[in-house]
Order: structure tokens, then C-alpha cells, then sequence
């Protein structure tokens, strides 16, 4: 028919109108998403072991930098090592990130030492500022003491592989890594980059941002080319919760946690009713238990810390001419040395912080031993018993039966020696409810 569109054109031109209508939508979508978050990156920074705190925190700011559409993040990384399984959460985020992380040793003086090689490694792009270190891989026994050979050996082997196939996965020195593991070797910044162990030396983040434009780094989902135009950094702190959890994973501050807490609630058990101890002790364990799971507990140091403070109590009731006592503080002693099973310096008790503790309880439980001491010698000071010795006022004469005032109370009283009302009169003895009392020598 003339004038009549065929239905296939027809189909064709909406098709078309279509098409174009969705990719300027597209376009604007891209354009507004890019006005928002363009050149946003997140920069969260970590110093000291690396344990579940820490892999909670990376996994946090990976989020965030995910959610607000950041290009990247910067992750801040200062650290002595600390557990495999920590480790190793952390390297599976950075590995399934689908933005590139970078893990920037820093500050000078920094190092990324034991765990901390692998997750530099593990990085998109490994980065190390001025005067700081990374190395010193070998396994450690972190849950069991002393190892034999055979389990020494299969640690070493697994842990060398693993590092192999990240550093092959970033395209690094994958033999210098190695040995990081196997020979406990380290580097530092300059011979690091030279060996291709990192990618790039900067002083501070914004010099690194500068190094990093233009990079193309290569995702699990594909391939990026970084871009430092206009580019924000976005500081993400740990946060109160984290740094406390943080704090609390610390051996010295768990050595601490658990004698107050068994200190608390021994005294609870001595003296119930006195509530506060008892409320002190419950907390500060529930709290030690925290920690404690994130170390490497040797069980026995545990139960010699317990039984160090039950004798020290002890001696409060029991007459033991001090051996208790210093059954005691050898047990608390020992216990704090025994209480973590690591090799790793980083993981034990210190001798500054432990010595000092156990004086402190010790002396504590003597205060009490010698207050409770001083109280035994003194005389009663309530009931009948307290009463004699007592001054009273004479309300009457008394020659010999009258009354006295006696402790705001009225007594009925009886004086060999005459006193006038209004003298002074000293309590003798108590014959139920009435005293016997004498005139009171000046």
C-alpha cells in the first residue's frame, strides 16, 4: 500500500531509536559515575602482627573501596609477621579483589618481614618507601613449640610453594623468594627493586600515586591502566572496636587479663558478697579468652599462671611462713614464660612487662596478708567486748547505780567510786545490760 511503512523498516527504525537511546544512557551513566568516584583511592594502614584483626581490617577497606567505586587500594603495611592462617585470609582478598591492591612497606624503618613477605608479594603492585626492609620468611612454629624434622621440613616445603605461586602469579623473583623462605634472607628497598622482588620505591603515598599513573595492572577480571588525574585519597582508619581487638591480641596484655581475672574471681569466692571483684575478674577473663585464641596457647603455662595466684591467696588464710607465696610468683612466673608456644620474638611474653606483673600481685597479696595481719592484733572494736575501755558521761550521780551516756545510748551503770553527773566514766565490764564502770584516771 502506498504510504505504508513496511512493518520490518518500521521494526528496523525502533530498533535503532532503541539502541541509541541506551547507549546515551549508558554514556550518561558512565559520565556521572565517573564525576563521582574518578581517582578515589583508599588508604588503610596497619602496623603490628598480623593475626585476625588485621585480616578483618584489609577485608573492611577492601569493601568500602569496592562499595564507593575507588580505583584502588593502598595498603599500608608495617609488620614483624604473625599467624599463617591470618595470612593467608588476607592473601586470598587481595587475590579475588576485583580492584588492584597495593601494599606500600612504609614508614622508613618499616619492614615486611615473615607473614609480610607473602602478602607484599601477593600484591598488585608491591611498593617500599626509603629505609625499610623485606624478608626473613622461615616458618615458625606459631601453634606448637618445637617441631621435629620431618614436620620442620613439610612446614618449610608447604610454605615455599605457596610463595612460589603468588610471586609467579605477580611475575617476581620468584627464587629470591624462595630463599626468603628457605634461608631466612633479607632486602632492602633498593636491592629489593633491583631483584625485581617490588615494583617501585617512593617516599610518601602521593609520590607512589605519581609512580602508578598510567601502570597497567593486570586483575582476575582483566587488565586496568591506573590513572592518578584528579585523584583523592581517602584515609580509612581501623576504628575503635579493631584497635581494641588489636590491643587485646597482644601476649603481655593476655598475661594481663588473666591474672586479674583469676584474681578477681578467687576474691569473689573468698569473700562473696563484695561484688566489684567478682564483676572485674569475669570481664577481664572473658577478655583474656579473647585473646588467648588468637595466640598459640601453651595450656600448661596457662594452668601454672591460675595456680600461681590460687597459692598466692592462699597465704592470705593458710599459715605458711611465706612458701606459698613464693610457690606463687614461681608459678606465675614460669606460666608467663611458658604461655605461648612460638618461637617468634614477636609472640612471647617480655621479661620487662612480665617481672614487674608478678611483683606487683605478690605485693598486692602482701598488703592484704599484712592489713589483715595489723587487724588480728587489734582489739575489738564492736559488740560487748568493744564496749569496755569506752568513756561515757554520768547523766545521774552515781553512788553506785545511776545511768550514763555511752555511744549516744543510754546505759544503765554501777560505780564503786562515786561520780557526779556530768563526770566522765570508763567502761570496765558488761553484765548484760548494765556496765560496771570507774571514774577515768587523768
Amino acid at each position: 500500500m502506498r504510504g505504508t511503512v513496511p512493518p520490518y523498516r518500521a521494526l528496523r527504525r525502533h530498533t535503532l531509536a532503541g539502541a541509541m537511546g541506551g547507549a546515551v544512557i549508558s554514556l550518561c551513566l558512565i559520565l556521572m559515575g565517573s564525576t563521582t568516584y574518578a581517582g578515589e583511592i583508599v588508604v588503610a594502614s596497619y602496623d603490628g602482627v598480623i593475626n585476625p584483626v588485621a585480616a578483618e581490617y584489609l577485608h573492611d577497606a577492601l569493601a568500602l573501596a569496592h562499595s564507593s567505586g575507588a580505583q584502588a587500594l593502598i595498603f599500608k603495611l608495617d609488620t614483624p609477621g604473625g599467624l599463617d592462617t591470618s595470612m593467608r585470609l588476607m592473601i586470598k582478598e587481595m587475590t579475588s579483589s576485583p580492584l588492584p591492591v597495593i601494599v606500600f612497606v612504609a614508614p622508613s624503618g618499616g619492614r615486611a618481614a615473615s607473614a609480610g613477605v607473602f602478602i607484599t608479594m601477593a600484591a598488585h603492585v608491591a611498593a617500599m618507601a626509603p629505609g625499610t626492609n623485606i624478608g626473613a620468611a622461615h616458618p615458625v612454629a606459631m601453634g606448637g613449640g618445637e617441631m621435629d624434622n620431618t614436620m620442620k621440613e613439610k612446614v618449610e616445603n608447604d610454605a615455599a610453594a605457596y610463595i612460589k605461586s603468588i610471586t609467579e602469579q605477580r611475575g617476581r623473583n620468584v627464587s629470591w623468594a624462595e630463599d626468603a623462605v628457605r634461608k631466612s634472607i633479607s632486602a632492602t628497598e633498593q636491592e629489593a627493586l633491583k631483584l625485581k622482588i617490588i615494583d617501585m620505591v617512593a617516599e610518601n603515598i602521593p609520590a607512589l600515586v605519581k609512580q602508578l599513573n598510567g601502570r597497567k595492572i593486570v586483575l582476575s577480571t582483566g587488565s586496568i591502566t591506573f590513572s592518578s588525574q584528579a585523584v583523592t585519597l581517602r584515609e580509612f582508619p581501623m576504628g575503635t572496636r579493631l584497635e581494641l581487638l588489636k590491643a587485646l591480641s597482644d601476649p603481655n596484655i593476655a598475661y594481663l587479663l588473666m591474672s586479674i581475672g583469676t584474681i578477681g574471681i578467687m576474691a569473689e569466692l573468698y569473700s562473696p558478697g563484695a561484688i566489684l571483684p567478682g564483676i572485674i575478674g569475669a570481664i577481664s577473663l572473658i577478655l583474656a579468652f579473647y585473646s588467648l585464641q588468637s595466640l598459640p596457647v601453651n595450656y600448661a603455662g596457662a594452668l601454672l599462671v591460675i595456680l600461681g595466684i590460687v597459692f598466692l591467696l592462699l597465704e592470705i588464710s593458710v599459715t605458711s611462713y611465706g612458701l606459698l607465696a613464693l610457690g606463687g610468683l614461681a608459678a606465675m612466673t614460669l606460666g608467663g614464660l611458658f604461655l605461648i608456644k612460638s618461637d617468634a620474638p614477636f609472640m612471647q611474653i617480655s621479661l620487662s612487662f612480665l617481672l614487674p606483673t608478678v611483683i606487683t600481685v605478690g605485693a598486692l597479696v602482701g598488703t592484704v596478708i599484712w592489713m589483715a595481719a595489723k587487724s588480728g592484733r587489734r582489739g575489738p572494736v564492736t559488740g560487748v567486748e568493744g564496749m569496755i575501755g569506752s568513756i561515757g558521761i554520768a547523766k545521774t550521780d552515781l553512788n553506785p547505780r545511776g545511768q550514763i551516756a555511752l555511744h549516744g545510748e543510754i546505759w544503765e551503770a554501777i560505780s564503786q567510786t562515786p561520780i557526779l553527773q556530768g563526770e566522765a566514766a570508763e567502761v570496765t565490764s558488761v553484765e548484760g545490760l548494765t556496765v560496771n564502770v570507774g571514774p577515768v584516771h587523768k
